[in-house]
């Protein structure tokens, strides 16, 4: 964690942000944790950590947090920055979480650099605004699996990521460190999307990174090792995943279709959290 601040005790139980404003693409938007209160909308890390802290604030006796979700899911990191962020900075809240450049990542092609360069931009910008900044790394699956390509990609985004929170004051939520949460049953089908459990972790890496105590004190501990599946299984799985998403992804690519096309926010606006 790099903060700005020192993390007391008091903070520990009542957190100082009284509002939040979370950007980003399907990772903040919660995708695929659907919400026990809608089906048609998803949940997601960023939703549990505003109901954390405004839990925290409404037990200690003080107001409850007022929250802000503008993320879209699909979104490359530009866009992200273009339409989410002047629109978040100008609510006023206390903290921002800025998560965004795994849909870069995926690319065929992209420049990390120049990517890491908006990010720092960004942060800059809202930080000098005097709100707080929460960014995160990606996640390292040790070169194993279908996204084996990107882990070099990753890992040198993440370096940047700790760069610019080192030299502008902001905090992390360190996925790559928590290793456990590389395992599979934290994935959805689709493999680049959290389970309802693997929100929950992540819910708490992000807690960590702003100097506050995680909900599961195990959150970094790994699962008990799962039966090992036969090649037959694996087979098919890896078949299913590629006609199922795989397969309309690339589609999506090539006619220039994003799946957050035509959506909107789904927290346009600060909200008390009850």
């Amino acid at each position: 964690m790099t903060a700005n601040t020192q993390t007391t005790g008091s903070e520990t139980q009542s957190p100082r942000w009284e509002s939040y404003v979370a950007i980003g693409d399907s990772f903040s938007e919660g995708l695929w944790d659907i919400s026990p209160e809608d089906p048609d909308q998803c949940r997601g890390w960023a939703d549990m950590l505003a109901m954390t802290l405004s839990t925290r604030r409404i037990t200690a006796g003080n107001s409850p947090l007022r929250y802000a979700n503008l993320a879209i899911r699909g979104k490359l990191l530009g866009p992200i920055l273009a339409e989410q962020l002047d629109d978040a900075i100008a609510m006023k809240p206390d903290l921002i979480s800025i998560v965004g450049g795994g849909n870069d990542i995926l690319r065929p092609h992209v420049d990390i650099d120049a990517i890491a360069a908006q990010l720092d931009h960004a942060v800059a910008r809202t930080r000098a605004a005097g709100i707080d900044v929460l960014m995160c790394t990606g996640t390292d699956f040790g070169g194993q699996g279908s996204l084996a390509f990107t882990r070099g990609r990753v890992a040198i985004y993440n370096a940047h990521i700790w760069s610019i929170a080192h030299r502008r004051g902001a905090y992390v939520m360190d996925m790559w460190g928590t290793r456990a949460i590389a395992d599979s049953r934290f994935w959805s089908d689709d493999r680049i999307h959290l389970t309802t459990e693997g929100h929950q972790r992540a819910a708490d890496m992000a807690l960590v990174g702003l100097g506050l105590r995680p909900e599961n004190p195990r959150y970094a501990f790994p699962l008990e090792p799962a039966p090992a599946a036969s090649l037959g299984e694996r087979t098919r799985e890896n078949i299913d995943w590629a006609k199922v998403h795989v397969g309309p992804w690339i589609k999506r690519r090539l006619t220039g279709v994003s799946s957050g096309d035509s959506r909107t926010a789904k927290y346009p606006t600060l909200e008390e959290v009850h």
